[in-house]
């Protein structure tokens, strides 16, 4: 049997959670209001696609597109590669 797949959006609190970086900061860097940082990182609340897209470019964080069925990898600039 496969292994569970990981939310996203759980996959972006972790990262959040061991960034290293205080929520606070985190929310100063990107503009983000506190709240509704606060609301995300207890499952209360999402974000909007471009509150996302800061938060993953401030983390670094790649993520995967299915395509086709099949995991691939998109550069920042939202090019796939294999």
């Amino acid at each position: 049997m496969g292994k569970k797949r990981v939310k996203l959006s759980e996959q972006v609190r972790r990262a959040v959670d061991e960034s290293g970086m205080s929520r606070v900061a985190i929310c100063r860097s990107i503009g983000m209001h506190e709240s509704v940082m606060s609301r995300f990182m207890t499952g209360k609340g999402g974000l909007q696609q471009d509150s996302l897209d800061r938060l993953a470019d401030l983390l670094g964080l790649d993520l995967s597109v299915i395509a086709r069925g099949k995991a691939r990898r998109t550069t920042r600039k939202g090019k796939v590669t294999k």
